[in-house]
């Protein structure tokens, strides 16, 4: 029996295929949807027949998962892999929705996924492992909404391992066991996922695909987001202090931070784009060995506080502020000094009040450093000068 196929392009109202696909969901039945990378076939893990038939299509892989969870958001992540290390849940934060699958430990005991039934349990671990997925497509994600409970995925390889990725490629794949295909034209990417496996200090590729080793490279860093007012003097001054402290803690330069793991930024809630740093902070700077010269202040921006793993304020009105917009943030966001108390800010005084500004920014810096794990990856070895 050919399933029910519905061409998105040609749909008034979208609305009615995400009803239809999350009723036959519901009922134990198998979805085709369309991903940015490929198509996949969609059940409902409260059905233990229907994820066994979906089992049935998905290439056997040795010791991982047949199929893949997917989740709503990055947010879920840690329900079902709550030991999923700094490195993963940075990663998947910057990633999902999108095209990176993630294989993580499922041993630990306050994981969702014993409290599944056991065939649906078996369906989604292989040798410990879970696969989770956030598609970006925001089909799946609209019936993800309104469906009870996750979806697991299953991608039917075709010859040497290729995904689909067009509708009639994955209703050639699913046969009889796919009730509906929605139709979107050919995949965005037309790639696989990239799929990688996480531990406590790095990840690995297991699964090359759109997403490249050094991309993936540099979303896994850590992020340090340093705010103030106006972007000119307080925060520029602490991010430039604290590359220095990072790069002695981890023996490099500041300027091979980044290949180290660390990504270091600031911005003002209050900030034009393009502004200079203040004069007193270039002088202060200049005491410490750094040149501010070529600082350009930046406003605080939704990917900025989305992406940084640590947001420091100079004051608690800067956190307030944060937090008033971002809420999201408000676990990642802390006042800079241990003790909550504001750094002067040094705007209008003479150098002198701006090298106490300094020296109070780092000697808060050399307090947070001391609660916080750097990465462990090292940057390669500087070349002699000739």
């Amino acid at each position: 029996m050919r399933p029910m196929v519905i061409d998105l392009r040609k749909t008034d109202d979208p609305r009615d295929v995400v009803h239809r696909a999350v009723q036959m969901l519901a009922e134990g039945r198998a979805v085709a949807f369309p991903t940015e990378t490929d198509y996949v076939i969609a059940a409902s893990i409260r059905d233990a027949a229907a994820v066994e038939r979906l089992v049935g299509l998905a290439p056997e892989r040795a010791g991982e998962p047949r199929l893949a969870l997917a989740l709503k958001s990055a947010d879920e992540a840690l329900d079902w892999a709550p030991r999923l290390s700094p490195i993963g849940q940075r990663i998947a934060r910057r990633c999902w929705p999108g095209p990176v699958a993630i294989l993580v430990a499922d041993d630990h005991p306050d994981s969702l996924v014993h409290r599944l039934p056991d065939a649906a349990r078996l369906a989604i671990v292989g040798t410990g492992r879970l696969r989770l997925r956030v598609p970006g497509h925001p089909m799946l994600a609209d019936c993800m909404r309104m469906l009870a409970g996750p979806v697991v995925l299953a991608e039917p390889g075709g010859d040497g391992g290729s995904v689909a990725v067009t509708a009639e490629e994955i209703a050639a794949r699913g046969g009889d066991q796919v009730a509906l295909v929605i139709d979107d034209g050919r995949s965005r990417y037309a790639q696989p996922a990239s799929t990688i496996e996480v531990d406590e200090h790095d990840f690995r590729i297991v699964h090359p695909g759109i997403v490249s080793q050094e991309t993936l490279r540099r979303l896994s860093s850590l992020m340090v987001l340093f705010v103030c007012t106006g972007n000119t003097c307080r925060s520029p001054m602490a991010e430039t202090i604290f590359k220095q402290l990072a790069a002695e803690r981890l023996g490099c330069r500041p300027d091979e931070l980044e290949r180290a793991g660390i990504v270091v930024a600031s911005a003002g809630i209050a900030a034009w784009g393009g502004g200079a740093a203040s004069v007193g902070a270039v002088e202060a700077m200049r005491d410490c060995g750094a040149d501010l010269s070529g600082h350009e202040s930046q406003p605080v921006t939704d990917t900025l506080v989305r992406q940084a793993d640590i947001i420091w304020t100079m004051t608690a009105s800067h956190r307030a502020a944060i937090i008033a917009q971002y809420p999201e943030a408000g676990g990642r966001t802390a006042v800079l000094s241990p003790d909550r108390v504001d750094v002067i800010d040094p705007i209008g005084g003479p150098v002198a009040t701006y090298r106490t500004c300094a020296e109070q920014i780092r000697q808060h810096l050399i307090a947070r450093l001391t609660t916080i794990q750097l990465p462990v990856r090292q940057p390669p070895a500087s070349k002699p000068a000739v």
